[in-house]
């Protein structure tokens, strides 16, 4: 039993670059507020962009998914870019499966 448990991933931090256009000096300290309010967002790594519109951060990503921190600043009011799909991400899907088709 103990064996099994070793190998059960706990902790899975990834780094990465958030675009908020809509990024001021002035809502910095929300932006900051919305996205540590997740237990995972390691705060002490944050780093933001004000000329280049961007936030850069590590967060557990068993803890928080980046979704919830893209909706954590627009429920502020502030945009943020969505990254545009590409063929070689996951969940890109450029055509559908031929049992889901429409006739």
């Amino acid at each position: 039993m103990a064996l099994l448990a070793a190998g059960c991933r706990r902790e899975d931090f990834r780094e990465y670059t958030f675009e908020i256009p809509g990024m001021t000096a002035e809502n910095k300290a929300v932006i900051k507020k919305a996205v540590t309010f997740y237990d995972g967002v390691n705060e002490e790594s944050l780093v933001f962009d004000l000329e280049k519109k961007t936030l850069k951060m590590r967060f557990d990503s068993m803890k928080v998914a980046q979704t919830n921190i893209r909706m954590a600043i627009e429920e502020k009011g502030i945009a943020v870019k969505y990254p545009e799909k590409k063929e070689a991400e996951a969940g890109y899907l450029n055509a559908r499966a031929e049992e889901v088709k429409a006739d």
